[in-house]
């Protein structure tokens, strides 16, 4: 059953109680890194494994979000809370099933690095003391997923552009 989160902004990524934060260099610009995050979330699929679908959606207001699900049945809806191309994309979780969740904010940084682009995510949540728990012991895990999803990104990006 899906509950509806408290709203937060961007500010967020800064002041979450639980704040887990992965960096890493790929090989892509950041315009090309920016582009697969912001405008192609039908293949986030394809580079996140975790991830089986990212599909946009347009709240009542006009406002830009998407519909993702997780494998092993964690849903989300989400509002894109800011799309400054080719630096900046960040989205808030309204509405989820994930059990103890009480607030989520996921913010995209995308440097220049050398020729490539240094991607930074932060993942900023709040909720009930069991769930920030399972997130600090399942940090290596979530720092793992992370790699291997920018691996594939950076992958597919340059298969895209050879």
């Amino acid at each position: 059953m899906a509950r509806r989160l408290r709203p937060v902004g961007l500010e967020f990524a800064e002041t979450a109680p639980l704040r887990l934060v992965f960096a890493r260099e790929v090989s892509a610009s950041p315009e090309a890194v920016y582009r697969a995050l912001a405008d192609d979330t039908a293949a986030w699929p394809e580079w996140f494994t975790a991830v089986t679908l990212c599909s946009p959606t347009e709240g009542a207001d006009g406002s830009k979000g998407r519909e993702v699900r997780l494998k092993g049945g964690t849903r989300f809806w989400e509002t894109i809370v800011a799309a400054e191309a080719p630096q900046l994309y960040a989205y808030r979780v309204d509405e989820s099933n994930a059990p103890g969740l009480r607030a989520l904010l996921e913010e995209w940084r995308l440097t220049p690095a050398g020729t490539g682009t240094r991607v930074q995510w932060t993942f900023a949540a709040d909720g009930a003391a069991p769930f920030r728990l399972a997130l600090t012991l399942g940090r290596s895990g979530m720092g793992r997923a992370f790699r291997d999803a920018v691996t594939a990104l950076d992958r597919r990006l340059t298969a895209a552009n050879a």
